[in-house]
Order: structure tokens, then sequence, then C-alpha cells
């Protein structure tokens, strides 16, 4: 049983109690490392942007705190990962990529080959020309013609 409580008040925003009975209004949570660790490792912040709690894995909490946290996450987060590269305008930049993600087909520009970062061998993300940022989460899982495609700007 954790040692707070998570409710939402009547205008929808998260508030946490603490076990000593102190209350704080307008937290957020925040992954420490939602690329490569999306379900561990989560702070709550207050409303100033300082650190209240952390929570090692939210797993180990009760059904109803860990939803209200996921729904608080997906609310502001939005890192929306590529399924497939359809295509794209050309092969050097900038140039329109044409993909199918988890939240559905987009299109966007990628300004130059630096916008392409990897973090771990199979992990990457893309960055448009906006600054959005697109998640490409295992290189070796896509199909043989998004892999062709991306192999022309690595």
């Amino acid at each position: 049983m954790p040692d707070f409580l998570l409710s939402r008040n009547n205008a929808g925003r998260l508030v946490l109690t603490t076990e000593q009975g102190v209350v704080h209004e307008g937290i957020t949570p925040v992954r420490a490392f939602p690329v490569t660790a999306p379900d561990k490792l989560v702070a709550i912040m207050s409303a100033e942007g300082k650190e209240i709690l952390w929570i090692d894995d939210p797993a180990d909490l009760p059904e109803d705190v860990r939803t209200l946290i996921h729904e608080e996450i997906a609310s502001r987060e939005l890192m929306p990962e590529i399924l497939r590269i359809l295509s794209v305008s050309t092969f050097s930049t900038p140039s329109t990529w044409d993909v199918e993600t988890d939240r559905g087909g987009t299109t966007f520009i990628l300004k130059g080959e630096e916008d392409i970062r990897r973090l771990r061998a199979q992990t990457l993300i893309i960055t448009d020309s906006h600054g959005l940022r697109f998640l490409l989460r295992d290189m070796s899982a896509i199909d043989k013609h998004s892999r062709r495609i991306l192999d022309r700007f690595l």
C-alpha cells in the first residue's frame, strides 16, 4: 500500500496527499526515462516543478493509482512510434517522409540527417522540422522496405 493518496479534484487536476496530510494540488507525474524505461521510474512533481515523490515501479501501486498516473502522463506526452516508413520524397535532405505510426499515418519534413539520433543500437529518435519527435523503437522489427529507406539516411 502506498504511503500517499492520489485523486482528482473537481477541476480534473491531480492532487497528492502525503502520509503526513500535506496536500499538493496540480501535481504532474513525469517519466524519468520515457523511451528506455517507459514503465518504470516516475517522479511526481509539484506545480512549482519540484520533486515531491519518487516511484521506482508504478506496477507496485494499486490499480486506481497506477491508472491515474498513466492517464495524466498520456495526456501530456506525445511521441508517436514509427511502425512503417511508406515513402520519402528524396534521399537527400530536406525530405518529406510519409510514415505510419501507432497514432495513425502522418507526413513530416526531415531537415537534416543530424535530426536522426540513435539512442541504442536499434532505437532512434527522429525529429521533424517543427521539433516533433518520433520514436523508432526497434529498427530490426520494421519491414524490409522501411529498413532500406532508413539505411539511406544512417
